[in-house]
């Protein structure tokens, strides 16, 4: 292949990816640096939370349900490998105590969360892939990763779109749906086809979104004005497992890439 982007493609064009999934993440994590570092006018505009969001498209989470009390529930994703890492160093250890904030009181080590102030410490860090994410709704790491997406469309398809968070399924309007990982494409197409959804599987969904053509021409003629749904969760072992490429193979695209 020419490119990395079509290597990229291939390798899901036929009925199984003769690939491992180590080689389809680490051709992944290439490509979304050089797409990142494409869409800035110079290194210094890819902050530590944009980076932090992009481990996503390539890096398995593991995903922390934290009870807050009458403030609800703290959705924290943190990098499957280095949970995994510490688990095995900290026998016992409760992961959820790894996803507070460094200034509560745990008993076992501590996976700092990045915020807005400690963000750009993230790209000081190399590879570690050790701060822990925020997923909550009003985060803004729900808005960069809606962002992420729009660049990774466009990288591939040279498609403008625009995706937002969403609270909710207009079934009025729901033309197409797009599940970001296997679970809510499952999720999703199980509901589109007014089939019954297990409530334990509604429960592992972590976000909806709505992504809208700017070029209406863009996309096929039956999906007009109307939003295409994108959904992502987590599996029973509460892993986030991101499959990228959905995006790119699953859209009502008008051409075939």
């Amino acid at each position: 292949h020419d490119t990395l982007e079509a290597a990229y493609l291939a390798l899901f064009a036929g009925e199984g990816v003769a690939a491992s999934v180590a080689h389809v993440q680490l051709l992944c994590q290439a490509l979304v640096a050089n797409m990142l570092s494409l869409g800035a006018g110079d290194e210094s505009e890819i902050d530590g939370m944009t980076a932090r969001v992009a481990d996503i498209l390539f890096r398995p989470q593991r995903i922390s349900v934290l009870n807050e009390g009458q403030e609800g529930h703290r959705v924290m994703a943190a990098d499957a490998e280095t949970v995994e890492r510490w688990a095995t160093a900290q026998v016992g250890a409760n992961v959820a105590d790894w996803l507070r904030p460094a200034n509560e009181q745990t008993r076992s080590v501590d996976l700092d969360v990045i915020t807005p102030d400690n963000a750009a410490e993230y790209l000081a860090r190399g590879e570690r892939f050790d701060l822990a994410l925020p997923l909550n709704h009003g985060q803004p790491a729900l808005n960069e990763l809606a962002r992420m997406l729009e660049r990774w469309v466009a990288h591939f398809t040279g498609c403008r779109v625009g995706i937002k968070v969403a609270r909710e399924i207009d079934e009025a309007r729901w033309v197409w749906h797009v599940g970001l990982d296997a679970e809510a494409s499952a999720v999703l197409n199980a509901a589109f086809q007014d089939e019954e959804v297990d409530e334990a599987a509604m429960a592992r969904m972590l976000c909806l979104f709505e992504l809208h053509f700017v070029n209406a021409h863009d996309a096929r003629a039956e999906q007009g004005n109307n939003p295409v749904y994108l959904a992502m969760g987590m599996d029973e072992q509460q892993r986030l497992l991101l499959k990228p490429q959905n995006l790119l193979l699953n859209l009502p695209l008008a051409r075939r890439l």
